[in-house]
């Protein structure tokens, strides 16, 4: 199988990479390849239409991609498709993505669709250990009442915690995410939305 996985933007990458390499034992290039956005972007009033090339969104270029994707994908192709829930409800936002992939004329035939809540930042949130062990000195009282999944402001609330003020930590977002995942527990993920992406590729991939 080869899996095409599409995230909202290059701070998803380090993450999803560490799963499908350490997790599943795939390797990038030959088994699968991850294609980041420049950010969420909108869904296109037509999702018919040719996208806007000025704008690089994961949600702008969704519709094109599928389509492009569903004119030679088989069954032994995946298409990931992974999107930060923000302040959306999980339950219109998963059912919106279905309906867009049910109104396309041509599309993949499998499609994984999986919801990262709050972002991805979240799931760093959630594993203390993994944060301990990327940055030892980490401010780890600042975020121990935050339950997994809390929408709380993920990334800044990671940024305090690493000693970086939100308003000067967004370029440092990707390096941070490099430096965790490789400490992230898979086996047993504390944070919901992380196991849900886990066991959904594992139930693609059996």
């Amino acid at each position: 199988m080869f899996i095409e996985v599409l995230t909202e933007g290059a701070s998803d990458v380090p993450v999803v990479r560490e799963v499908l390499v350490r997790h599943f034992g795939l390797s990038e290039h030959i088994d699968f390849r991850i294609h980041p956005h420049r950010g969420r972007g909108n869904m296109p009033a037509n999702p018919l239409a040719q996208p806007d090339p000025k704008h690089r969104g994961l949600f702008d270029q969704l519709p094109a991609k599928l389509r492009g994707f569903g004119k030679y994908m088989d069954e032994q192709c995946l298409v990931l498709v992974l999107v930060d829930v923000d302040n959306d409800d999980c339950v219109q936002l998963l059912a919106g993505l279905k309906a867009l992939l049910l109104s396309l004329p041509t599309k993949p035939p499998r499609v994984l669709f999986r919801l990262a809540i709050e972002e991805t930042e979240s799931w760093f949130l959630a594993d203390s250990n993994a944060i301990k062990e990327a940055f030892p000195k980490a401010k780890l009282a600042l975020i121990k009442n935050i339950l997994p999944d809390a929408r709380v402001g993920a990334w800044e609330k990671l940024a305090e915690c690493l000693g970086h003020k939100p308003s000067n930590g967004a370029p440092k977002k990707n390096h941070w995410a490099e430096q965790i995942a490789p400490h992230l527990n898979f086996d047993t993920p504390f944070s919901p939305s992380l196991s849900k992406l886990i066991s959904g590729l594992k139930r693609e991939l059996n």
